[in-house]
């Protein structure tokens, strides 16, 4: 208990605190863990609290608010020897503390409030500075490996449909890093990663920088080793209530950019997105049915 973020400025406080409080700095010293995983609301639910009890509390404890606590937490758990197999046995030794149904409920509830933060102005103000340097690249490629690859192929690919001239860099054999031969300045790349952090995605950014090129990423903590080497900066939470961190926020800025860059495209995006409704349409992508209900949706009512 005496081991957990803040737990010296908590005892020293703690008598001088509402009875209220109180229960929440119990509940932030016994449940290390829960704090850095389960949602603001469950974690209000079970030390008895209202979730402005918390917000208190971390103000209490000089901090802006309790997502601040929650992140101190988050860090200190992300740096424990055990990894993603202690959390595992973490999640696992979690079982008698809560039912399923509980704990999908924390689950889902911590996911909202990870996608919720997009919206924040600083957040958002980044997705729209990252929108404008894609509208206005040559060429955009997208790298992600790992868990990161498949929120990096969802980006070139939409963005490809609105018309964007996106290439993913991954190929076979490991000559990925030859799409990025070419990079000029008038080109961006996006670099999707979150910790732990992909040492050739680092790699990529520098050589992306000392040619001049629009860096991007899409990374969970600001100071980062990728977020130092970007020119725009999209922060996502990946904190969960599982052992793995989540990729859905990351997934969620990109679907958001996405749409912000079709935007800024104007006329040009419907029109490059018939132009793949055809091509697909030629190669018989899709189930005739639904190939004729695409059309039908895509026609002027």
């Amino acid at each position: 208990m005496h081991d957990t973020p803040l737990a010296e400025r908590i005892l020293e406080r703690f008598d001088r605190l509402p009875p209220q409080l109180q229960a929440a700095a119990r509940f932030v010293l016994e449940n290390p863990r829960e704090v850095a995983l389960l949602s603001t609301r469950e974690q209000a639910r079970r030390a008895g609290v209202s979730p402005a009890a918390l917000t208190r509390l971390a103000q209490r404890l000089d901090l802006d608010g309790y997502d601040a606590l929650r992140r101190l937490h988050a860090q200190a758990l992300r740096a424990e020897p055990g990894g993603f197999a202690g959390r595992a046995e973490a999640l696992v030794a979690g079982r008698e503390s809560a039912d399923d149904a509980t704990f999908l409920a924390g689950f889902v509830a911590a996911m909202g409030e990870d996608v919720g933060q997009l919206g924040a102005t600083r957040t958002a103000a980044a997705l729209v500075r990252a929108a404008d340097a894609i509208a206005g690249a040559r060429r955009v490629h997208f790298l992600g490996l790992r868990a990161s690859f498949a929120v990096a192929y969802a980006g070139a690919y939409v963005m490809g449909i609105a018309g964007v001239r996106a290439e993913l860099v991954d190929a076979p054999g490991g000559t990925g890093i030859d799409r990025l031969r070419d990079l000029g300045p008038q080109d961006a790349l996006l670099a999707v990663s979150v910790r732990p952090y992909a040492r050739d995605v680092r790699r990529a950014l520098a050589f992306a920088r000392e040619r001049g090129t629009t860096t991007l990423a899409i990374t969970d903590d600001p100071i980062s080793p990728v977020a130092r080497l970007a020119d725009v900066v999209v922060p996502v939470r990946i904190d969960t209530p599982s052992f793995f961190h989540a990729m859905t926020p990351a997934f969620a800025a990109m679907e958001g950019l996405a749409a912000l860059v079709a935007r800024r495209r104007g006329g040009e995006a419907p029109a490059a997105a018939r132009r793949a409704e055809a091509h697909l349409a030629a190669f018989g992508a899709y189930e005739p049915a639904e190939q004729a209900r695409v059309a039908e949706d895509r026609r002027p009512r």
